[in-house]
């Protein structure tokens, strides 16, 4: 791929490929991969994708700002063949704070919202559309590969009259399987690719309604079916996707490493005690291991781990807050393991992992792309008031 930026913002910005395996020269963090793309100037992202699947692009400056105003898209690598799918849909679910007359609402980077779940909006849109209308066809089978562009918002998707099968997990495949209790949870920055037998009633609508909110419901879009019936051309067996290039890690040589998340509003409003934390900003209200690294990425970030290229590991990301936290890492992909000490099923890798409250979970993977990767949560606020790291492969 060859990707010319032309900033046309009146301020510095990057684009980071999210889940994109690639070299650390076209990850797009300002300050630590590349200088920002000023205003009025260009810049060429260049690279080769190692993996098919469904992934997104977005700035990494001023990320609250830019990606909060809609700077983001879907980037989609195909397989060579996917038999048995008729249909392939992408949908960016982006989520905003509008007034009454559907004006973005300002007041960006809130310290009382970082300290605790982030800007979450009153509005949802999928591919920047109120009132989504899926069109579909009874008899196909379609493959809907869903993205959370959100900055804070995580999503628990339901599919009226369905069941979906989750057949990717971050764009890398996974043994096909029905979600727990039915809904696709997705955190800010992950993504699910969901199979939906589509055996609706012809003429009928359904719902997909996100209920991850207690007592705040409300329908993402729906699956509006055609008055006919499309009987199947492809074979009815389900066929799962071709598995990408990832270097499986040997566990029984893999070095594991705690990481502590720390931090936040705890209960009777308030701060959680970091013991040594120390801030790069005032705006510190977040920690990993007891650190705090703010903003979008900074030049001369020290590692909290230097790992050896080429050598398994295993983190253990443990959730010491109040709060949800979907952790990213930047250049790899990594296998979820475990989540407080039961076995992750379905064989699934993941860029970004959300954590509940007081989880515990272990992802592992092989340190095979050096440079300096950023570990940090995707609930924007949390990454820029702290919640960030620096892995270094050498």
């Amino acid at each position: 791929m060859r990707i010319l930026v032309e900033n046309r913002l009146a301020e510095g910005t990057t684009v980071h490929w999210h889940g994109i395996r690639l070299p650390i020269s076209m990850d797009g963090v300002p300050g630590l991969t590349q200088a920002p793309i000023a205003p009025g100037e260009t810049f060429t992202y260049e690279f080769t994708p190692p993996d098919a699947g469904t992934f997104w692009y977005h700035p990494h400056a001023n990320t609250l700002q830019q990606l909060g105003r809609g700077l983001a898209g879907a980037l989609i690598v195909e397989e060579p063949e996917t038999p048995g799918i008729e249909r392939d849909v992408a949908w960016v679910i982006s989520d905003w704070r509008l007034t009454s007359e559907g004006q973005l609402v300002g007041g960006f980077g809130n310290a009382m919202e970082a300290a605790m779940s982030g800007r979450v909006g009153n509005t949802v849109t999928v591919n920047g559309a109120l009132h989504t209308k899926e069109r579909v066809q009874a008899g196909e089978r379609l493959r809907l590969r869903l993205i959370n562009a959100a900055l804070a918002r995580i999503m628990a998707l339901r599919f009226e009259g369905h069941r979906p099968i989750i057949i990717a997990v971050d764009g890398q495949p996974c043994e096909p399987h029905e979600p727990e209790n039915g809904r696709v949870l997705l955190g800010p920055a992950m993504r699910a690719d969901v199979l939906l037998e589509l055996n609706g009633e012809p003429g009928r609508a359904y719902e997909v309604i996100d209920d991850f909110y207690q007592g705040l419901s409300y329908a993402v879009a729906v699956l509006s079916y055609g008055d006919e019936y499309t009987p199947r051309k492809s074979p009815n067996a389900l066929v799962p996707l071709p598995r990408n290039p990832l270097a499986e890690p040997d566990l029984g040589r893999a070095e594991t490493h705690v990481l502590k998340l720390q931090g936040g509003m705890m209960g009777g409003g308030n701060m959680a005690g970091m013991g040594g934390m120390h801030g790069m900003s005032h705006g510190a209200t977040w920690a990993i291991n007891g650190t705090s690294m703010t903003g979008d990425g900074h030049e001369g970030m020290p590692p909290s781990l230097t790992l050896q290229r080429g050598q398994p590991y295993v983190l253990r990301l443990q959730n010491e807050t109040a709060w949800w936290h979907p952790m990213h890492l930047h250049g790899h992909s990594f296998r979820i393991l475990s989540r407080n000490g039961a076995a992750v099923p379905y064989r699934q890798w993941a860029d970004t992992v959300l954590l509940e409250p007081r989880d515990t979970v272990d992802v592992a993977f092989v340190a095979d792309n050096p440079g300096d990767w950023m570990f940090h949560c995707h609930v924007t606020d949390h990454q820029v008031a702290g919640m960030m790291t620096l892995l270094r492969v050498a």
